[in-house]
């Protein structure tokens, strides 16, 4: 009899956190210019099936949670927007939190923010955010809601890939999810708040051409697609 409770308890909670994963998904991807909400880009992005994907996007529809419509993308409803932004808050304070107290590197924080977020109260979030003095941003530079899930902070910043030759900028976001991308951007000093200039624009070529720290680096469209920036006037 315990057995059974518990395995159901167990089973209840994984469904909890897929659900919890799939709309933060969708939310973040379409957030994302670069990614559509079609079934197969959140399946690639969660590591599951097209079909798994296409049967998760059907049962939350039945739950009011998103529109699903064979072949086309998924929207969430505002009962599915307003789950997904309370676990983006979760996630991203975490992040700060572990980034402020274990000088963690980005990668790092974001793995285990991605499961303290689903074991987060509302009540122990507030305590979290007020802890860190109700941080607007996180150390991606990714804005974190507020209690209500809004997201007061007006974002205005640009892709490295649409900055002009000759400007300075710096770094506001960046926007990516992969340990790679990470540990390159540490590996060159490209984080939140440091300051580049734009030496070069290949157009043609898809490339961006940068200077900071006094060494000169040239990205292509997979970095300058998920490099945001704001000018320096």
């Amino acid at each position: 009899m315990f057995l059974s409770i518990l395995k159901s308890n167990l089973k209840q909670e994984e469904m909890s956190i897929a659900v919890e994963n799939f709309v933060k998904a969708i939310y973040k991807n379409d957030k994302n210019e670069n990614n559509d909400t079609k079934p197969g880009n959140i399946a690639k992005k969660l590591g599951i099936s097209n079909a798994a994907a296409t049967d998760m996007a059907k049962k939350l529809a039945s739950r009011d949670l998103l529109h699903y419509e064979k072949y086309q993308a998924l929207k969430l409803t505002g009962k599915g927007t307003e789950m997904a932004l309370k676990v983006v808050r979760k996630h991203r304070l975490w992040e700060t939190l572990l980034f402020k107290i274990f000088d963690m590197s980005l990668h790092e924080i974001h793995r285990e923010a991605e499961l303290l977020e689903h074991q987060t109260s509302d009540f122990m979030a507030e305590r979290l955010s007020t802890y860190l003095g109700n941080p607007k941003f996180d150390p991606h530079g990714d804005p974190i809601p507020n209690a209500d899930g809004d997201i007061t902070t007006i974002v205005n910043s640009i892709a490295l890939s649409n900055t002009e030759p000759g400007k300075s900028y710096i770094i506001s976001r960046l926007m990516s999810d992969d340990k790679e991308f990470f540990d390159f951007c540490a590996l060159h000093g490209l984080i939140y708040g440091n300051h580049i200039s734009i030496t070069n624009q290949f157009k043609d070529n898809k490339m961006t051409q940068i200077s900071i720290n006094e060494n000169t680096i040239l990205l292509n469209r997979d970095f300058t697609s998920i490099i945001f920036v704001n000018e320096i006037i």
